[in-house]
């Protein structure tokens, strides 16, 4: 599947917010944000323009898109899905977002990026409920214990990042044991659970046009 293989500091000065693709360096002076806080480009630092409505709705999506890491035809997908669903859609998108397994992963602890988090995914370093999945796409579902493989755990960097394991906030409807380094789904997430600066309402307005 396609991915966005440029400068993500990039990304983050556009949507003019931290969109923390970049694991420890966005907690550091370092951030692109905190030393280049406009927009990138010959023309980053003009005057900006008063957005249109459209302008809006566009940011509003390009920001949900990038911070999850998922590319315009996929993100439609789950846009579909979310219409597709009892309820309100633009919670049930972020929801889909959120169930994720390399969203997880980064809530977890288990990874310092999602973008991390993806290539961990990929080249297999997790089981759920006892068996590897190497999906990033992967949607977990209540009751699934998602556990770092006793293989995995020997490696420099998984090492690394158990040894920090905890330090993080664990959302509510997940429950990390630091111990054994497993977490386990105890309920999907809700909009409150959502703690991301999302204007979900605008993405919507967007593919509603």
């Amino acid at each position: 599947m396609a991915r966005y293989t440029g400068p993500v500091c990039r990304l983050c000065r556009r949507e003019g917010l931290k969109l923390f693709l970049k694991g420890e360096r966005c907690y550091t002076g370092k951030c692109a944000i905190d030393r280049r806080a406009y927009a990138p480009g010959q023309h980053g630092q003009a005057r900006a323009k008063k957005p249109t409505e459209y302008g809006l709705q566009l940011r509003e999506k390009q920001k949900a898109r990038r911070m999850y890491g998922v590319m315009e035809k996929q993100f439609r997908h789950y846009f579909d899905e979310a219409a597709r669903r009892k309820g309100v859609t633009g919670e049930n998108l972020l929801t889909l977002l959120e169930r994720r397994l390399d969203n997880v992963i980064f809530h977890l602890g288990f990874a310092s990026s999602r973008p991390e988090a993806r290539q961990l995914v990929n080249h297999g370093h997790f089981t759920i409920n006892g068996k590897k999945v190497d999906i990033a796409s992967y949607s977990v579902r209540v009751g699934e214990i998602i556990a770092v493989k006793e293989g995995s755990k020997s490696s420099p960097r998984m090492k690394q990042l158990l040894e920090n394991l905890g330090s993080r906030t664990v959302p509510g409807w997940i429950s990390l044991d630091a111990n054994t380094a497993a977490g386990t789904i105890v309920a999907l997430p809700t909009r409150e659970d959502i703690q991301l600066p999302i204007q979900e309402h605008l993405i919507v307005e967007k593919y509603s046009r």
